[in-house]
């Protein structure tokens, strides 16, 4: 059964169009775009639609830690002490909690304009690094979350074998730990779920980090699963580029391009710190690069080079990582303003023309590349995957549509969405999450008793 939904206003091939309908199928679908067409009988929704968001790279169970690492605990506070409250946070959940900060998570995420999310899964064992019995027990909790918030899920089941480059596994990493072969297992296990309980998602395949993950493992991971994408973290900090070129010989985004065939699958994620042979080999491999702004800005990660490697012809994407605060257009700028900040200057990312709109034309079309999903534009077979903003209720009613864009990403954000649409379903109004008051009664306990912990 197809339904259609009529706009005064979307963001079709690239611009701004009036009188639009979009024909979604019972999939959730995109069936047809009609563009300049009367309401008939479409249910008219108010407002200027524009494509939803991939977020590209989600730790759901961080979610339960925003807030609670904001403390100084030693002299010269870092990333690495960081991990130390991540890895307690991380050993407290157990199976319920997972799926209750998850589900908080995702819901917060379709309203910000997420309406997919590649979930970064590490957390696979139980408190004492043990399997489940079922050993994808938390990967089934990560897949009833994404259900129950309706979210489009691209699912990245996490291969974590090492404990450093030349270390030995610390005791707070026991919950994640996987051997090459116990791994594969697990993504077996986890694509029978997907196939039961989510037939729509993607899976995927995420190396951790050549830090984290034995090199011989990164080497050959695409290979050993061809199919879905590949995601790794690589050169957040310069500690890890000092580490991997110690170890390996090789900084690691260089390491990675030379000997684990990168190329249009794979997402680097935050590659702050790389040189100008890595930004041109990175751009050359169709690959795409998972920013996460304002994860970077918290952790003290460092600023990505956005001139250099969009001018080379790089592709990027949003994720927000450690989720300390979820909203997608405030990823977008604070990496504009980010580069802003560095090279004092102003609209350093979009030289010409509005900065808003070529900010999510490349989130648009690197989501859709990182997640493995049909997303991003408004066409027939993409996921009726919808924002629509508050045209009349906010001060887009005083602009004209060259600024709304521009509005979105800048000035009101996640302020003027009024309604979000995931995969044809109206999961949002007037901001608010339809599920949202059941998900955070749910999530509000675990985040008190983890406080109490610390």
């Amino acid at each position: 059964m197809t339904r259609c939904l009529w706009f005064d206003w979307a963001w079709v091939d690239e611009r701004w169009q009036e009188r639009v309908a979009l024909d979604i199928d019972a999939a959730g679908m995109i069936a047809a775009v009609r563009v300049g067409v009367p309401a008939e009988e479409a249910e008219i929704v108010p407002g200027a639609a524009m494509p939803g968001l991939a977020n590209v790279h989600s730790h759901a169970f961080q979610r339960a830690m925003a807030g609670l690492a904001e403390r100084g605990n030693r002299p010269g506070e870092d990333f690495w002490s960081w991990r130390h409250v991540m890895y307690r946070i991380a050993n407290e959940l157990d199976p319920d909690e997972v799926e209750a900060v998850a589900a908080m998570a995702y819901v917060e995420m379709l309203e910000a304009g997420f309406t997919v999310v590649g979930e970064f899964h590490y957390l696979h064992h139980d408190r004492s690094g043990a399997a489940y019995a079922d050993r994808a027990e938390l990967a089934g909790r990560i897949v009833a979350a994404a259900r129950a918030s309706g979210i489009g899920l691209t699912m990245l089941p996490c291969l974590y074998s090492a404990g450093g480059i030349g270390l030995a596994f610390e005791p707070g990493q026991r919950r994640f730990i996987n051997g090459i072969d116990a791994f594969g297992r697990l993504h077996e296990e986890i694509a029978g779920i997907l196939r039961r309980e989510m037939p729509g998602a993607v899976l995927g395949v995420a190396p951790h980090s050549l830090r984290a993950a034995r090199p011989e493992d990164v080497a050959r991971i695409g290979a050993m699963f061809p199919a879905g994408p590949v995601h790794i973290h690589a050169a957040e900090q310069v500690a890890e580029v000092e580490a991997c070129v110690a170890g390996l010989g090789a900084r690691p985004v260089a390491w990675l391009l030379d000997r684990a065939g990168v190329d249009g699958r794979w997402c680097l994620i935050h590659a702050t710190h790389i040189d100008n042979a890595e930004i041109g080999g990175l751009a050359r491999s169709g690959a795409v690069v998972g920013l996460c702004p304002l994860t970077e800005a918290d952790l003290g990660d460092g600023i990505f080079p956005g001139p250099a490697f969009l001018a080379a012809g790089g592709r990027f994407a949003i994720g927000s990582d450690s989720l300390i605060r979820i909203d997608a257009a405030e990823e977008l700028r604070q990496f504009d303003t980010s580069q802003r900040l560095r090279d004092q200057r102003r609209v350093v990312l979009s030289p010409e023309g509005s900065a808003g709109a070529a900010l999510l034309r490349r989130a648009w079309d690197g989501g859709r590349r990182a997640s493995g999903q049909a997303m991003g534009r408004f066409e027939t077979g993409a996921r009726a995957d919808i924002i629509v903003l508050d045209r009349d209720g906010s001060d887009l009613a005083a602009l004209p549509p060259s600024l709304w864009l521009d509005h979105f990403v800048f000035v009101g954000g996640r302020r003027v969405i009024d309604r979000v649409y995931a995969g044809g379903d109206l999961r949002v109004e007037r901001g608010a999450h339809h599920a949202r008051e059941a998900v955070a009664a749910r999530f509000r306990p675990v985040l008190r008793r983890l406080a109490e912990t610390l």
